[in-house]
């Protein structure tokens, strides 16, 4: 698999750093990309999966500076309703690696509660820490997934 996802920056104050451009990520190509024609897939797994690693790249890309609590909220609500879609057309397959990113997501979600107006550089180092926590989960995931839907594979994102 191509290298891994790109370590986010902590921000001070108000200006920060990205993850830099053309890093492999966990990003798929579009959700229309054909699914593998494999027995042990179906085109509906692989569009969940898929979906998955596009909002789990929104995720791990994010800005992380003062002022973001409410986004990555939101992109962790939308992560975790893509998560339980991929899980239930999963049927049980690829626990370990989706019970890790659940507990990953976990971590994200609880430090970010500590993003206030003025966060601390230590609030804002943990969430950093928790996304790149989940980038790891989503490697890992990505890795087993992709044997069967190669459309989720990674793509370089910019």
């Amino acid at each position: 698999m191509a290298g891994g996802l790109a370590l986010l920056t902590v921000a001070c104050g108000s200006s920060g750093t990205t993850a830099s451009g053309g890093t492999p990520s966990a990003s798929p190509p579009s959700p229309s990309a054909p699914a593998a024609a494999g027995s042990s897939s179906t085109p509906g797994l692989c569009d969940e999966a898929a979906a998955l690693f596009d909002s789990l790249d929104q995720l791990t890309h994010i800005k992380v500076q003062k002022g973001m609590k409410n986004e990555i909220s939101a992109d962790l609500t939308n992560v975790k309703a893509k998560l339980t879609a991929f899980v239930d057309e999963a049927h049980g397959r690829w626990q370990a690696q989706t019970a890790a990113l659940k507990s990953a997501l976990t971590n994200v979600q609880t430090a970010a509660k500590s993003l206030t107006a003025s966060p601390s550089v230590s609030a804002l180092a943990s969430v950093a820490t928790a996304i790149g926590g989940v980038g790891t989960a989503t490697q890992n995931l990505l890795a087993a997934v992709s044997t069967d839907c190669p459309s989720a594979s990674p793509s370089p994102s910019g």
